[in-house]
């Protein structure tokens, strides 16, 4: 298998010549190790460089010595973002491995540090995540004029799904994106709002009428409360007006989740719906849902507190995109490395005091 830093070696250098001083993979590899070890600006990263010179050495030219904090900052600003996650894909194809059933969910995250006061939206990121496999799939920016709508297509076709259950929320509840997925070989796992004309009423009327087909419940204690989710499916699709026009559609999915708060004595409910191509039966999609929040808990949560992307200050070009997928190449890294059994705080910590640690990453 390639090291991991040999997938950009082929990127295209967006630097004219009078200005290549620094190699492009000798930048790309002390970005990489620095944000691995805590590295949250430019500057963060050449003073990295510059503390790790002796040993860098070893493995990079270093023609010029380190670059600068301007340099890093002008590179990626530079670089195409599109052509990056071609090759952040190409990396992930190699390490990861779909498999039947694997639940892929797909969920947006806004960098807010990124925007620049009011005439700037801030950077928007659609984003895809392994359950089986514990990483980040890929990444698509959203376009300042549009939104999630446009840009999860453009994240479907470059994943490989098949055999997949691809989770999204109300958002990615379209007719085309649906069958995008079913196209792709995999099974789609939709939360059902009122933004899809009468499909949330129909729905509705069908938990209501109709006689499941299936039913699963789990239960959860912890943390001071008590917490029960039941899944029911209904395969009877009569109440859906227009039921064809979602490709595939098997079942309406309803979640009924009751938690009670041992200290309080308060008792919440929630149900929630959903649209599915699966033939699975209630806990396979039951599990599926509980999955879909895998995306919120193990990478935008790990992107805010373990990478402090959310306070990201990145507005040139495109370096607030091309930096966030540097932190999903770094959090990929080390949760591909399994010999300690340490949070990815502990360690992006063991990392930056441990060279041979460090390369033991970057080198899995």
């Amino acid at each position: 298998m390639q090291t991991p830093i040999s997938y950009f070696t082929n990127l295209t250098n967006p630097r004219v010549d009078r200005s290549k001083e620094h190699l492009m993979e000798d930048i790309i590899f002390i970005t990489i190790a620095a944000v691995i070890c805590g590295a949250e600006t430019w500057n963060d990263i050449e003073n990295y460089g510059k503390s790790k010179e002796s040993w860098l050495k070893q493995y990079l030219q270093l023609p010029h010595g380190i670059p600068s904090h301007d340099t890093f900052n002008r590179f990626f600003s530079a670089l195409d973002p599109d052509e990056f996650e071609q090759a952040f894909l190409s990396r992930i194809k190699d390490i990861s491995k779909l498999t039947d059933g694997d639940v892929v969910s797909i969920d947006g995250k806004t960098v807010c540090g990124s925007r620049e006061g009011n005439s700037k939206r801030a950077v928007h990121i659609v984003s895809a995540w392994s359950k089986a496999n514990q990483l980040s799939l890929g990444q698509v920016k959203v376009d300042e004029k549009s939104n999630e709508i446009t840009a999860i297509p453009r994240l479907l076709e470059v994943l490989a799904l098949k055999g997949c259950l691809v989770t999204i929320d109300a958002m990615g509840c379209q007719r085309n994106i649906a069958a995008k997925i079913i196209e792709k070989g995999a099974d789609y796992l939709l939360a059902v709002k009122g933004n899809q004309g009468c499909l949330e009423e129909d729905a509705e009327r069908t938990v209501r009428f109709a006689k499941p087909t299936s039913e699963w419940v789990e239960e959860d204690f912890g943390h001071g409360r008590i917490e029960e989710r039941k899944c029911t499916l209904y395969n009877d699709l009569s109440f859906i007006d227009n039921a064809s026009a979602w490709k595939n559609l098997t079942a309406i999915v309803k979640i009924e989740a009751t938690r009670y708060t041992k200290s309080s004595g308060k008792e919440e409910k929630e149900m929630r719906l959903y649209i599915t191509s699966s033939k699975g039966n209630a806990e396979t999609i039951g599990k599926g849902v509980r999955s879909h929040w895998g995306i919120e808990n193990n990478l935008h949560w790990q992107l805010d507190v373990s990478f402090n992307e959310d306070e990201s200050r990145k507005r040139e070009g495109y370096a607030a995109q091309n930096f966030s997928m540097l932190n999903r190449i770094a959090l990929n890294l080390v949760k591909h490395e399994q010999s300690k059994k340490r949070s990815v705080k502990g360690k992006r910590l063991d990392a930056g005091w441990n060279n041979n640690y460090l390369l033991k990453i970057l080198i899995n």
